[in-house]
């Protein structure tokens, strides 16, 4: 007799009532043999009393936690993205290199696509980039970074961002010996 163990998670909401359980409240979890196999069913425990069946393979009482909010990420796309259209709505070309890493910050998180690369007669490239949501052309003009260049572009808009720098790293000492 092959059986399905596909019992899902605990709930968020009381079965009965579905209303959503508190945090560190008291919950009853029912095993209970389904049409498909193993259901479960999460109860709150002004329900249980109601709810008791002798059906249950099995039942347990637990304490709900709730669980955490989910973590923001270390750098918000709204904040990177307004900062680039401020740069590029005050046409500071004298910022031309944050602007780029702006851009491309938004590429990575799949904000921006790039979709040509143009050159212009006196030889600056320009790459076009389509918002994916709203569908808005950006245009700008490649500074064309040099790898020992990117450090201090990288710092300049960590700043803007109000990224503090990375923490430093402890250089390993050696032990040494003691004589005694």
């Amino acid at each position: 007799m092959s059986q399905d163990w596909n019992v899902k998670s605990r709930s968020r909401v009381c079965s009965v009532c579905e209303k959503p359980f508190e945090d560190k409240s008291n919950i009853y979890s029912i095993l209970r043999d389904g049409e498909d196999g193993y259901e479960r069913q999460d109860i709150s425990e002004a329900c249980w009393e109601e709810s008791k069946s002798a059906e249950a393979i099995s039942f347990w009482r637990s304490v709900y936690i709730a669980p955490p909010p989910p973590s923001e990420e270390p750098l918000k796309k709204e904040t990177v993205e307004t900062l680039l259209r401020q740069y590029m709505s005050r046409e500071d070309y004298s910022q031309l290199d944050v602007v780029f890493i702006l851009t491309v910050m938004l590429e990575r998180k799949r904000v921006l696509v790039e979709r040509d690369v143009q050159r212009k007669d006196d030889g600056t490239k320009v790459r076009i980039y389509e918002h994916r949501k709203t569908g808005e052309i950006f245009t700008v003009p490649d500074p064309e970074l040099r790898l020992d260049q990117l450090s201090e572009v990288q710092e300049k808009v960590n700043q803007l961002l109000g990224i503090g720098p990375p923490k430093a790293v402890e250089e390993e000492k050696p032990i040494e010996n003691e004589e005694t």
